[in-house]
């Protein structure tokens, strides 16, 4: 075996030293796919032992490849929540599609730059016919789809309030908030992804211009106490602009009533943006797309593809139908910059990151070889998981405590409402290593929830969860 060179020599080792070093890599990644199910989802971290691991590479001298790659392997193995396993049923992390792996792997070593068109055509290409695949099963005219993909859903939304302040007011772009005759303010369900307030933030709006509205016990927006809001918010001098409804709340799986607020948002002269990044993945699934009805008449949607399609993170991604309005928000000028190339659209001058990875890639090869088909079939099963959950916890005198179309399902101990108690039970459930999932509140209520997200899924592993929390709960 010819051993992986050291130092300079290690940027471009002989084809057989990187074949063996490749070799090795694959067979920690098929070790690790074959044995997690029989690790503890969680195991303990001991955070000195592991500060002083990581310490030991002062990178004042080389070592071998090999050696390198089974320690960090052994690290991971031993220090991380394994989201990949078929017992985790946390937050939106998915188990990522072997086609994923693959693709983040091509995406690294073809390295295409996805600032100009020019320097990628097969990247940029794949990406759009990507947007436009997702855009039309969420309802838009797929020819008229616009956006990008980004690091994530903040990305994205951050995106939406960004061409939001673009249409509303031209001279944002150009004076900023400066330029306004108020303060503009937003609206969010109280059960949304509180990312809306580091994106007030970031965008100068000011974290007091997201407007939590309360929600019903349905735990969706309240289209009622949003059009108080609005209309005490603009008695008051403020400038409401835009409307964020959620498809598929973090906490509880929830999704906004999207033609009621698509209503109010035309007779109110709002914009409407949904964060789809959980929900939006549905819309591949015959079943659960109605779920989404109403979303196509929103002015942009968020779909994350690395929550519910199963890809790596970081996978995000924007949809409009407003290229002009992109275009307007961050279309910039640089003599550096390769010529445009005529038809085609340079993704730098479309959102908003400049240089950037190719991450559409490992969406496009897991949809191309499972097609739509393949997927619709693997959410329809999620699905079939969480209403088997949901029976054998109501079964045990547990309470469900959300509705959702989606798997994700929150559930109390009626015998203690606490969310000590429930935080306790969380805490044995992870702690003893048999399934992950997370106390939550709903609307002050305290609970517990558990998310299918992982394809490795089982209804075995359902019933093991159910045991774990009745042992908990004692």
């Amino acid at each position: 075996m010819e051993p992986f060179p050291v130092g300079r020599a290690s940027f471009g080792p002989s084809r057989l030293a990187a074949d063996e070093l490749w070799r090795r890599a694959v067979e920690l990644i098929e070790d690790e796919r074959a044995d997690v199910a029989g690790r503890a989802v969680s195991p303990p971290i001991d955070v000195a032992h592991l500060r002083t691991v990581i310490g030991g590479y002062d990178f004042a001298r080389p070592a071998p490849a090999e050696d390198v790659l089974g320690a960090v392997a052994e690290l991971l193995r031993t220090a991380t929540v394994h989201t990949t396993h078929p017992r985790y049923f946390g937050l939106f992390n998915p188990t990522p599609t072997p086609l994923g792996v693959v693709g983040e792997t091509l995406a690294a070593a073809f390295n295409p730059q996805l600032a100009a068109w020019s320097h990628a055509p097969a990247a940029a290409e794949i990406e759009a016919h990507l947007l436009r695949f997702l855009g039309g099963r969420l309802g838009y005219p797929a020819e008229a789809v616009a956006g990008s993909f980004t690091s994530g859903g903040a990305e994205a939304n951050h995106t939406a309030v960004l061409l939001a302040l673009t249409r509303t007011w031209p001279r944002y772009g150009t004076d900023g908030l400066r330029a306004l005759p108020g303060r503009p303010v937003m609206y969010a369900s109280a059960e949304s992804h509180l990312a809306w307030l580091k994106i007030a933030h970031a965008t100068g709006l000011g974290r007091d211009a997201v407007r939590l509205v309360p929600t019903g016990s349905d735990l969706r927006l309240d289209g009622a106490r949003l059009a108080a809001l609005v209309a005490a918010d603009r008695a008051g001098g403020d400038l409401p602009f835009l409307v964020v409804a959620t498809a598929g709340t973090t906490a509880a799986g929830a999704v906004d009533p999207l033609h009621d607020l698509a209503d109010l948002c035309r007779d109110q002269g709002l914009r409407l943006h949904v964060d789809a990044a959980y929900g939006g993945a549905a819309a591949l699934s015959d079943r659960l797309r109605p779920a989404l009805a109403g979303i196509e008449r929103a002015d942009s949607i968020t779909v994350d593809a690395h929550k519910w399609l199963s890809v790596p993170m970081g996978a995000g991604a924007f949809l409009c139908t407003d290229a002009a309005g992109l275009a307007e928000t961050f279309r910039v000028t640089a003599s550096y910059m390769p010529a445009d190339v005529p038809d085609t659209v340079d993704p730098y001058t479309s959102g908003m990151q400049w240089s950037r990875r190719f991450i559409g890639l490992k969406l496009f090869l897991s949809l191309a070889v499972a097609g739509r088909a393949g997927y619709a079939e693997q959410l329809d099963h999620d699905a079939e998981l969480a209403d088997l959950l949901r029976a054998r916890l109501a079964g045990t005198g547990w309470e469900i405590v959300n509705d959702s179309p989606f798997p994700v399902v929150c559930f109390a101990d009626p015998g203690d409402g606490t969310r000590a108690h429930h935080d306790a039970l969380a805490r044995t459930v992870v702690d003893g290593g048999r399934a992950w999932i997370s106390p939550v509140e709903l609307a002050g209520r305290p609970a517990l929830r558990a998310c299918v997200i992982s394809h490795r899924t089982t209804s075995a592993d359902v019933e093991e969860l159910v045991r774990a929390v009745n042992d908990a709960r004692g």
